[in-house]
């Protein structure tokens, strides 16, 4: 049996599954479907057309599905979908596609923080965390298993790959290949591997290494990024490290330049 506070306000055409808690003056729109056994914060906001998954866990004053923030906007019908087991944290915003029927999307087992904010047409990942005050712009993509630390901005279209570790306050107008450390504080360095990331991910030891060889060759070996990218397509035809070329091919905004750091993730 769900569990709501007598303060909060539900549409009565809103979806809510079942052992659903929702806390003092909450807001459920008319389009809003919450998944069974959610917990759903005090001052909490889901608006729009808007599907919380399952075992979701949204803290006090998030607001999940408002209107992006683009003056192209005209009111016409987009979505966010929230995945399963996500948590958010206190003040978290996430806004919904600025374009017709376009989504923007969260992934299962997500995790963010505290004051994140999500525009409109992101796309994150499964196992995705997003520390306090990280800001991420329309259309960025976030792979499954990244870090991004606290006080990140994110331009739009920007791609961070499967297993990439952002350093806090960074600035990002690059794509973070996979596996890779972004600098704390810097603007678009890779400073190493995630290599802690990669063991809590359960990467082999033969697949780490194949990904530092893919690494020194695409950062260490004086190829310029084209070059890097077809010896790396001939010598990588499977695993985790032939994913850095076809990362690479699908980036837009080009890749984030390297300066030796801590390789260790710490």
């Amino acid at each position: 049996m769900s569990e709501i506070h007598p303060t909060a306000v539900i549409h009565p055409k809103a979806k809510i599954g079942s052992n659903v808690k929702i806390g003092p003056f909450a807001l459920i729109d008319e389009h809003a479907e919450v998944g069974d056994n959610c917990a759903i914060g005090s001052h909490v906001s889901i608006v729009g057309h808007t599907a919380i998954g399952e075992g979701c866990r949204i803290h006090a004053g998030a607001v999940i599905g408002d209107e992006p923030q683009d003056l192209g906007y005209k009111g016409e019908v987009s979505y966010v979908k929230i995945g399963k087991r996500c948590t958010f944290r206190e003040y978290v915003t996430v806004h919904r596609g600025t374009k017709p029927d376009s989504v923007t999307e969260v992934g299962d087992d997500c995790f963010l923080m505290a004051t994140v904010h999500v525009a409109h047409n992101v796309k994150l990942g499964n196992r995705v965390i997003i520390a306090n005050g990280t800001m991420l712009g329309g259309h960025v993509e976030v792979q499954d298993r990244a870090f991004i630390s606290g006080c990140v901005t994110v331009h739009q279209f920007v791609k961070i790959g499967r297993v990439a570790m952002v350093g806090g306050a960074a600035g990002l107008s690059k794509d973070v290949p996979p596996f890779c450390l972004v600098q704390s504080m810097g603007r678009n360095i890779v400073a190493g591997l995630n290599v802690v990331g990669m063991r809590r991910a359960g990467l082999s030891p033969a697949d780490r290494q194949a990904i530092k060889e893919a690494f020194k060759i695409l950062y260490q070996s004086g190829m310029n990024v084209s070059q890097a990218v077809t010896v790396l397509k001939g010598k990588f035809t499977e695993g985790p490290a032939a994913e850095f070329a076809a990362f690479i091919e699908q980036a837009h905004r080009g890749i984030c330049r390297f300066a030796a750091g801590d390789e260790e993730g710490e």
